[in-house]
């Protein structure tokens, strides 16, 4: 099985040289693996912006209308932390298109890496730490309402808590999110989600991946979901300049290969995105290669395309 990719060229806007959203690691992410062959121009598919309508699933006319154009208040704009400039809305549209069509493609060919997504901050009306639309909960919601599937598990081990993404499904049983991150870090003000797992700070490899190995394969034999959506987001990291846990490249790539391969012994579609990370680009795009080194090795040990019906 070939793994399905998914970027686009206007995923990096530009953004002040002084600002410290790194926005330039999905040019370089993409460069990086084609570079090393860990992916071919062949299995990168380009998405196109989200429709109105799928976005509406969650985020109402009224926000992402102020948004788009440039309408937010002063302090709606310093909560989000990221110029509404017609570049980065362009790119903003584009990266939700792309997570729906990586879950589309991993309900299709069993898994699918989006080499951007993962902004588990943005609330349906609102945005916040750099996230200004919900990727993860956008797509959930499309495939859910089309009957693609029926059940669905984020599982989040960004370092930060998938506040927003908890915030979008306290009320619907059919999307479980799971989140694993530095208990004392951003958001001050956590919303409690299905499967919360905060560490301590100082966490690291053994005590982090032992917590997760406790955790996510009961969820995933109680729940069954159709479609597991995972944000492997490397601030977790010991050099991580907004993480507080201690984890190393080893560690983040045993998380990803633990994760993805308790998925898919269960036969679950899995579809990745690159959630946050913050440290010089040169080492921050190479550990958010390693989900997709990651799943590369995966789809070479599964028969992918059988995983469902």
């Amino acid at each position: 099985m070939t793994l399905p990719v998914v970027y686009h060229p206007h995923y990096s806007a530009p953004l002040p040289s002084t600002h410290r959203f790194p926005m330039a690691k999905f040019r370089l992410l993409h460069q990086l693996l084609l570079e090393q062959n860990v992916i071919q121009p062949d299995q990168v598919h380009r998405p196109l912006s989200i429709a109105r309508k799928d976005l509406e699933c969650v985020h109402p006319r009224s926000y992402h209308e102020a948004f788009s154009r440039d309408r937010l208040t002063r302090p709606e704009q310093r909560r989000i932390g990221l110029p509404a400039t017609r570049p980065l809305v362009q790119r903003t549209w584009l990266a939700v298109g792309g997570t729906l069509l990586t879950a589309r493609l991993a309900l299709q060919r069993g898994l699918a890496c989006h080499l951007a997504g993962g902004t588990h901050h943005a609330h349906p009306d609102y945005g916040s730490g750099f996230c200004i639309f919900n990727d993860c909960a956008v797509a959930a919601r499309v495939v859910l309402r089309m009957g693609e599937v029926k059940r669905i598990l984020i599982v989040d081990l960004d370092v930060h808590q998938g506040d927003g993404s908890a915030a979008c499904f306290q009320d619907d049983p059919r999307v479980t999110t799971l989140s694993v991150h530095a208990a004392s870090n951003f958001p001050l003000r956590k919303v409690q989600g299905d499967i919360d797992i905060p560490l301590a700070d100082g966490t690291g490899d053994d005590d982090y991946l032992a917590a997760i190995a406790d955790r996510l394969p009961d969820a995933l034999d109680t729940i069954a979901p159709d479609l597991v959506l995972f944000n492997a987001g490397v601030d977790p990291h010991r050099d991580d300049r907004l993480g507080r846990l201690v984890l190393s490249d080893a560690g983040l790539k045993m998380r990803d290969r633990l994760v993805l391969d308790a998925c898919l012994r269960r036969r679950i579609p899995t579809a990745t995105v690159i959630g946050g990370g913050y440290d010089a680009l040169t080492p921050l795009v190479q550990r958010h290669a390693i989900v997709v080194r990651a799943a590369a090795e995966q789809a070479r040990l599964f028969d992918l395309p059988s995983l469902r019906p």
